[in-house]
């Protein structure tokens, strides 16, 4: 045979061969063969069957062991004011010679910082120290004694402690604990100190309380998430409760201060008063017989004394009504569009959910396993 035949034959041997090999490779020039590809799935099946049952048996644990979640929401309508229709007016009002300047701008926090609000520590401390009813204990519990004390995780809540978050528990059991003389509170003054399982506790709190403000529908929900039903609908009411106080004691903290000075000013009056009036009358005791002119000129003196304090705490006493009635007429009131009801369907774990999305990732993951170790060997 001459070389040039053998050299042909050899050529046409290696080309049958490297069309053999891109004939069972799934991916050829970028295309991807479906035909090759489910011949390798089908030829894989056992195995991938076999990915699949671990996944599945996974997604199953998680299901099971998750812990219930009962979810529990209200919505109502924020307080707002005119003060922003004015704004916008002011300058196209003062261009044809009008002042908006002197009208009253009620002060009015953003619905926007309603979370910042409920976040706030102060806010969050009332939360910790809120007594909820959880099942099989006949007295309400501090959320934070509850969670400290008697809160059961479950065995996934177990596993992820001791998996995830085995670094963190470590390094919480050597880290020197803090004495309590550390954590003193004083409310009036603005640093507060937090015990270390308060900064837990907090975060916590983040997760479970969910505040949205949905500017185009203008309400406000409020949404808490706990393992038990009627502890989550309890929660959600105070923080309800909490947030609108807190946005009622901002509203009104200019008109009561002012209340509280005027009720002050009252009753130092109200004693200046008494005095002036018990001196007049002793006066008048004393000199009921007399007729002498500095006798007369004294109680011209304690009359008119008497009548200037009159007339002060009569000044003072309108106003006081009148600053009362300012108070309560800038008090908000909140338009509760869905009040808080107690769940009666849990919303986590949704069970079925979870174990078809196992399946699914461990079809994917069997699937892609297989095609590539199968692309790799030819």
């Amino acid at each position: 045979m001459s070389p040039d035949v053998s050299r042909d034959l050899k050529e046409r041997v290696m080309t049958d061969q490297n069309q053999k090999s891109n004939n069972f490779s799934p991916v050829s020039e970028g295309k991807i063969d479906l035909l090759v590809l489910s011949k390798i799935l089908w030829k894989r099946r056992k195995k991938i069957a076999k990915t699949v049952l671990i996944f599945m048996i996974i997604g199953l644990f998680i299901a099971i062991f998750s812990e219930k979640e009962y979810s529990s929401s209200t919505t109502f309508v924020p307080q707002t004011s005119d003060a922003n229709v004015r704004g916008n007016l002011g300058g196209l009002a003062s261009l044809v010679g009008i002042n908006l300047g002197a009208l009253n701008t009620d002060e009015v926090i953003s619905p926007s910082l309603y979370a910042e609000i409920v976040n706030s520590i102060p806010v969050q401390k009332k939360i910790l120290a809120t007594e909820l009813s959880f099942e099989g204990y006949k007295e309400k519990i501090p959320f934070q004694d509850y969670y400290e004390n008697y809160y059961n995780p479950g065995v996934f809540g177990y596993l992820k402690k001791y998996t995830i978050g085995l670094p963190k528990w470590i390094l919480k059991k050597i880290k020197p604990s803090k004495s309590i003389d550390q954590h003193i509170e004083d409310e009036n003054k603005e640093i507060w100190h937090l015990t270390e399982n308060e900064v837990t506790l907090i975060e916590k709190l983040e997760e479970i309380i969910k505040i949205d403000y949905f500017e185009e529908n203008g309400y406000i929900l409020i949404e808490t998430s706990l393992p038990e039903a009627l502890a989550s609908a309890e929660l959600t009411f105070r923080v309800q409760e909490l947030l609108q106080d807190e946005i009622i004691s901002f509203k009104i903290k200019k008109s009561k201060n002012e209340l509280t000075f005027i009720q002050d000013r009252y009753a130092e009056k109200e004693k200046e008063f008494q005095r002036a009036q018990e001196k007049l009358a002793v006066f008048k005791d004393k000199n009921m017989f007399v007729n002498s002119e500095l006798a007369k000129t004294k109680f011209e003196i304690l009359y008119s004394e008497f009548m200037i304090k009159q007339k002060v705490l009569e000044e003072l006493s309108k106003q006081l009504e009148s600053q009362k009635i300012l108070v309560k007429k800038n008090t908000p009131v909140f338009t509760v569009l869905k009040p808080v009801s107690v769940p009666t369907q849990k919303t986590k774990p949704k069970r079925l959910v979870i174990v078809i999305v196992w399946l699914f990732l461990g079809f994917v993951f069997g699937a892609c396993k297989y095609v590539y170790l199968e692309a790799k060997k030819n």
